[in-house]
């Protein structure tokens, strides 16, 4: 059984598929507390649902595009097994995981979006930066930048591990915390082969739940 806080059905709001209807899945639970996290509802309480009752209330929504989110997913064990049934499907798959946790075992066909905790986001010593091996060409590494040393920071760390090689880079302001003009300013200025994103979902609808 999981235990899901919500799935609902709305434009991926980051990553490279942003802009793109997708069904989101989110989890329930989750061993950090980012200091700007936003789905703080998501911690605890949800409902029990099947993999099986999970896949058919995906199926009603007729989308391409699966995301199953948290929360931190991967703290559900039966998150791995969810994740292989809907590729089996032929649903295009990401997941969005904190990265403190271990992703060996995740479909490769699923598109890993890994976060990186910078040192603003108060969590940055729960990293498992042994994941980074397991990640694959089509997945995805993001820093959230709340401030100028946590862009720094994760510049080192871009350098350190060779990530922009390997793997496309997100950038995203902490919202609300980092007006995203100086992100985009510093990222210009060091030709930082990154891309940059905002949460187009809080753009559209603020922060409503279920968005």
């Amino acid at each position: 059984m999981l235990r899901i806080s919500e799935i609902f059905y709305s434009l991926q709001g980051e990553t490279n598929t942003v802009g793109l209807p997708t069904v989101f899945v989110r989890l329930t639970g989750c061993p950090l507390r980012c200091q700007y996290c936003d789905t703080a509802y998501a911690f605890s309480g949800g409902i029990k649902m099947s993999q099986a009752e999970v896949l058919e209330k995906i199926s009603k929504y007729k989308a391409h595009y699966v995301t199953v989110t948290g929360g931190e997913p991967l703290a559900q064990k039966e998150c791995i097994p969810l994740l292989t049934a809907l590729c089996d499907q032929d649903y295009r798959v990401s997941l969005e995981t904190s990265g403190a946790l271990d992703v060996s075992q995740v479909d490769a066909r699923v598109v890993k979006i890994l976060d990186l905790k910078t040192p603003g986001s108060q969590e940055v010593d729960k990293n498992l930066y042994e994941n980074i091996k397991y990640l694959n060409p089509h997945d995805q590494i993001k820093f959230v930048i709340c401030n100028r040393d946590d862009y720094d920071w994760s510049k080192e760390k871009i350098t350190e591990y060779q990530l922009a090689q390997k793997f496309e880079i997100l950038f995203s302001p902490s919202h609300e915390e980092l007006p995203v003009k100086d992100l985009a300013q510093w990222i210009l200025e060091d030709n930082l082969p990154v891309r940059l994103q905002i949460q187009l979902h809080k753009y559209i609808w603020g922060n409503e739940q279920g968005r």
